[in-house]
C-alpha cells in the first residue's frame, strides 16, 4: 500500500511538471501566430488519440459496456475538451502571471467537491496544507519577473482569467468523480477513449483554424514546443494522472497543481529570465509542507475505521 502511495506521489509529480513547461510552451508558440489556440488544442488532442491507439494495440484488449462508453464520454468532456480548450484559449487572453495565480485555486476546488460528491471530511491539516501551498505558489507567481502580454496588446484578459478559472474547476470535477471509474479499466483503454471523444467533440470547431493555420511559418523552437506539449505534456501527463488518481486521495492529486509554478520559476530562472533568492526556497519549502499536511490529513476511510473501533 505505502509503494502504491508513493508511486501516485511520483505520478501527480511528473504530471504538473510537464503542465508547468506547457504553459510558456504554449504561450510562446501562439504569440509566433502561426497557429490559433484552437490549433493547439486540437493538436494536443489528436495527437495524443493516435499515440494512445497505437498503446492499446500493444495491451490486452478490453471490452468497454455502452453505460461505461458514456461515462467516458462525460470524463472526456471535463477532463480534456473543457479543461483543455479553456486553458488554452485562456492563456492566450490572460497574462502567465494571472494564469499562473488562478491555478493555485484548483486544490481548494477539488477539496470542496470531495467533500460534497465523496463525503471525503474537510479537516484542519487539509486547510493549513491547502493554504500552505498556495501562500507558496503566490510568493513564487508575485515575487517573478512577468511581462502582462495580454494587457499590452490591449485584450480583455479578465475572460482569459475566467476561461483558467473553468478549467481548474472542470478540471478538479474530472479527478473526484472518476476516482474509482479509472481503477475499473486499463489507462490505456480509458485514455484511449477520452481522446477520441474529445477529438470528435473539438474538430467542428477548430476544423476552419487547421485549414488555415500557417504551418510554413512555424519556426524549430515552435514545432518543439508543440512536440513536446503533445508528446510530454498530453500523452504522458494524462498517463500519469491516471496512475496518481488510483493511488491517491482527489484533495491530495490536486495539491501538485502547485507543483506547476516551481517548474515555472525554475525555467525562468534557468533562461535568465528571473533571479534566483532565497524567497524561491521558502515557496519551494512552503508548497511541500502543504503537500505533507494534505498527505497525512484523515480521510473518510480512516474516519470509518476509528468509528468501528
Amino acid at each position: 500500500m505505502e509503494w502504491q502511495k508513493w508511486k501516485g506521489h511520483g505520478a501527480m509529480f511528473c504530471a504538473n511538471a510537464m503542465w508547468g513547461l506547457m504553459s510558456p510552451l504554449a504561450k510562446l508558440v501562439m504569440l509566433g501566430g502561426a497557429v490559433t489556440p484552437l490549433v493547439v488544442t486540437d493538436l494536443r488532442i489528436f495527437g495524443a488519440m493516435i499515440l494512445f491507439w497505437i498503446a492499446s494495440f500493444f495491451r490486452k484488449s478490453e471490452h468497454v459496456g455502452h453505460k461505461d462508453l458514456a461515462k467516458l464520454f462525460v470524463a472526456s468532456l471535463l477532463a480534456i475538451v473543457f479543461n483543455q480548450g479553456c486553458f488554452i484559449f485562456g492563456v492566450g487572453l490572460t497574462s502567465p502571471a494571472d494564469a499562473s495565480i488562478i491555478t493555485t485555486s484548483m486544490p481548494l476546488i477539488a477539496m470542496v467537491l470531495a467533500a460534497i460528491y465523496l463525503k471525503e471530511p474537510i479537516t484542519g491539516k487539509k486547510v493549513l496544507g491547502i493554504a500552505l501551498g498556495a501562500t507558496g505558489a503566490l510568493l513564487l507567481i508575485m515575487g517573478s519577473q512577468h511581462t502582462d502580454t495580454a494587457q499590452k496588446t490591449g485584450e480583455h484578459y479578465i475572460w482569459g482569467d475566467l476561461l483558467v478559472l473553468l478549467a481548474q474547476c472542470s478540471y478538479a470535477l474530472y479527478i473526484v468523480l472518476f476516482k474509482d471509474f479509472v481503477g475499473k479499466y486499463s489507462l490505456f483503454t480509458i485514455m484511449k477513449w477520452m481522446f477520441t471523444y474529445a477529438f470528435i467533440c473539438a474538430l467542428p470547431f477548430s476544423y476552419h483554424d487547421l485549414l488555415n493555420a500557417s504551418w510554413d511559418m512555424l519556426t524549430c523552437t515552435e514545432i518543439a514546443s508543440l512536440t513536446f506539449i503533445v508528446v510530454g505534456s498530453t500523452f504522458f501527463s494524462y498517463i500519469f494522472v491516471v496512475v496518481g488518481q488510483k493511488n491517491l486521495r482527489p484533495t491530495v492529486a490536486g495539491m501538485y497543481n502547485y507543483v506547476q509554478p516551481i517548474i515555472a520559476s525554475i525555467v525562468a530562472v534557468c533562461w535568465g529570465m528571473d533571479p534566483f533568492n532565497w524567497v524561491k526556497v521558502l515557496s519551494v519549502g512552503l508548497i511541500f509542507g502543504g503537500v505533507y499536511m494534505v498527505t497525512i490529513s484523515r480521510s473518510r476511510s480512516d474516519l470509518s475505521q476509528k468509528a468501528k473501533s
